[in-house]
């Protein structure tokens, strides 16, 4: 626990005792978008080892995106999450990560600038733990409610609340999450997650004392907002490069 480890994630992997990990979040190497010192990974035998060690009602988010090859994209974004559901992982939500960051090198022909990626939360059984994030502020605060809902028969019912005020101030947030992406300035990694990203998902599927892993651990982002956040952690990549990158940012704090 709490450790970086520097190797293949197969084979670490491979080493760790079933069911002991609470969360995963890992952004994996996708369609070539970067390049990651030049290495690949082997996705299914990462996927049938991802559920291996994750507990029984323990989430692993995969955040990923598609490449568009001759005017097609991928769609491996996709097959990804359907071979999850092989292995035996649950699809429990599809998130949206809008990133918001399209640059405009001239304008496109045949299609509109992409600017999101999925967020797939996978479970392994019955969910465990979801400590949702209310920060999404609610503009009818503090009046009346009103409004009614449609019936499988087609008619419409009045809500429950009708004529009671709402009280919350501010509403659980959506599965469309606006994160602005980090700058790579700074930090030597090619698609290095924000480290709100990370902090809201340990928040949302983890409690104090969880055991968080990364098995493409990169800069370390996963595992800097875990040990920031009271969690144990355990961060993997191949590369010795980002691994000392991923150290050095574990001792700022």
């Amino acid at each position: 626990m709490n450790e970086l480890i520097c190797g293949d994630n197969i084979k670490v992997l491979k080493t760790m005792q079933s069911e002991c990990i609470d969360l995963t979040i890992t952004s994996p190497p996708y369609d070539g978008l970067r390049d990651y010192n030049g290495y690949s990974f082997d996705f299914e035998s990462v996927a049938k080892q991802l559920y291996r060690v994750t507990k029984e009602g323990g989430i692993v988010v995969w955040v990923v995106g598609d490449s568009t090859i001759k005017g097609s994209e991928t769609g491996n974004s996709f097959r990804q999450a359907l071979h999850f559901k092989d292995t035996g992982f649950r699809l429990h939500d599809t998130m949206i990560w809008n990133k918001g960051n399209f640059t405009d090198t001239g304008s496109l022909k045949v299609r509109y600038g992409n600017v999101f990626e999925y967020m797939f939360i996978l479970v392994k059984g019955k969910l465990k733990t979801f400590n949702a994030i209310k920060d999404r502020k609610n503009k009818h605060y503090g009046t009346l409610q009103h409004g009614t809902v449609s019936q499988i028969n087609g008619t419409k019912k009045r809500v429950t609340s009708h004529n009671k005020k709402t009280f919350a101030e501010y509403g659980q947030r959506h599965n469309l999450w606006n994160i602005t992406p980090c700058k790579q300035r700074t930090i030597k990694h090619p698609a290095r997650f924000p480290e709100s990203l990370a902090h809201d998902h340990i928040t949302s599927w983890s409690n104090e004392g969880d055991l968080i892993l990364d098995p493409f651990v990169g800069s370390g982002t996963t595992c800097k907002m875990a040990k920031q956040l009271n969690r144990k952690y355990i961060g993997i990549d191949i590369s010795q490069d980002y691994i000392d990158i991923a150290k050095e940012r574990l001792n700022e704090l």
